[in-house]
């Protein structure tokens, strides 16, 4: 049995289910929440290359960080479970996650997959597949 759960989150449908499963399936667990604010996102924002428009727009991630992460603490209140902590970082995804597991000392990951299939997937990659192969810890992925 895990006993401390990191479980990242974007604001997707899929990250909503992979915190429901969490709360479900490891309800005496440690839960830590982690959002990524990738700073690649900031050039397809479609705001100026200018430093206040980058402050503004990380100033604008990091309140939809937290919007989100109250959005989950209620759900997870309607589940019994108390989120032990929450992290907002800034970097790739992919590798953001892989290193908080060891900060964290989690003992498993439980996280949404946006279900890519075919070119989209090879594409675009996947932060799951990459996390999945990374990860020293098991890893769930919801759909």
């Amino acid at each position: 049995m895990a006993d401390r759960i990191l479980v990242p989150v974007d604001g997707s449908d899929q990250s909503r289910h992979a915190c429901e499963l969490a709360f479900e399936e490891f309800p005496e667990a440690s839960v830590v929440l982690l959002h990524v604010i990738n700073p690649a996102e900031a050039g397809y924002s479609g705001a100026p290359a200018f430093p206040s428009a980058s402050e503004e727009w990380y100033e604008g991630q990091r309140d939809r960080a937290d919007d989100l992460f109250e959005e989950l603490a209620a759900l997870a209140a309607e589940h019994g479970v108390e989120i032990a902590e929450h992290r907002v970082e800034v970097g790739k995804p992919t590798r953001t996650i892989v290193d908080a597991i060891e900060e964290t000392g989690a003992d498993h990951v439980v996280m949404g997959s946006h279900g890519r299939e075919g070119v989209t997937r090879v594409l675009l990659g996947s932060v799951a597949e990459t996390v999945i192969r990374r990860s020293p810890v098991p890893v769930t992925v919801t759909r």
